[in-house]
């Protein structure tokens, strides 16, 4: 577990900082603390192609076939490290020295998976028998694959396992998120797409904030982007998950993107919280 003693931080997420295929422990600004995370996209492939994205070498693509009991394997024995080892006083921060969830991130959109219901599921089981029924399992996703049943299927399992969900929406208008999600996606089918999210497990909305060649967010921006939350139902939604740029992006399209202040941000997050939403800033 790393002989030399290297300490986690909120700007290193690096998916080797332990050798496993499918688990890597970070420590997030947004759940603050230790999230344990699986990555089923370690082929770096998505669907999507975000300009913040953080991962190098990303293609297009879904996820590979699964080893589901390595997978399992490399859950279990990093669990039993994190509570009964000494991963946490030689790697994380004091302050940050607790399990905050088990989190499907990664290099893609873990939805992709054949299997997901099943992983989803196993990962469960792990879970309890860890003795770690309280921690909350997380899916992150860009939501496109939600119309899939078998995706659904997931979802019904996160939410009667006590998880929840962190939906992308970074964008109101198809070319805005074309522009910044590299994909040509409807705000109206990726609304509904959110709408049948919430519906199925509790969901959070997560979206990216940042300047693009030196200019924020416009009001314009904003009214569509208010737009298409209101389109899937506010009553809905557990609420937003706003953060910035905080490591860098290694697309091509980094050379576009400079971090907001945080000010910037907390104005953006006093609007949405006069429509009602529940907001988290992470600058």
């Amino acid at each position: 577990m790393n002989p030399d003693r290297q300490m986690l931080t909120v700007t290193d997420h690096n998916r080797g900082f332990i050798d496993m295929t499918y688990v890597y422990p970070v420590v997030s600004r947004r759940a603050g603390g230790v999230s344990v995370g699986i990555n089923l996209n370690p082929n770096n492939a998505c669907n999507w192609h975000c300009a913040y994205c953080q991962v190098p070498g990303l293609v297009r693509g879904s996820a590979p076939e699964i080893d589901l009991p390595l997978l399992e394997r490399e859950l279990a024995g990093f669990l039993d490290e994190l509570t009964n080892g000494h991963f946490m006083e030689e790697h994380v921060p004091p302050e940050a020295r607790v399990i905050r969830d088990i989190a499907f991130s990664g290099n893609g959109e873990p939805t992709g998976c054949r299997n997901f219901a099943e992983i989803v599921a196993r990962v469960v089981t792990i879970r309890d028998a860890a003795g770690l029924s309280e921690i909350p399992i997380r899916l992150i996703t860009n939501g496109s694959l939600v119309h899939r049943p078998a995706v659904q299927d997931a979802l019904k399992a996160l939410a009667r396992a006590g998880g929840e969900v962190w939906f992308k929406l970074d964008a109101g208008t198809r070319e805005d998120i074309a522009r910044i999600n590299g994909v040509d996606v409807h705000p109206h089918a990726h609304a509904q797409r959110l709408a049948q999210c919430a519906s199925l497990c509790p969901t959070w909305v997560q979206t990216c904030l940042f300047r693009w060649d030196g200019m924020p967010p416009t009001a314009a921006f904003l009214d569509a982007y208010m737009d298409t939350l209101k389109l899937a139902g506010i009553a809905l939604l557990k609420g937003i998950l706003l953060y910035g740029v905080a490591r860098p992006s290694f697309q091509p399209e980094a050379v576009h993107l400079q971090r907001l202040d945080p000010e910037e941000i907390e104005a953006i997050a006093a609007r949405l919280r006069g429509e009602g939403l529940a907001v988290a800033v992470s600058p």
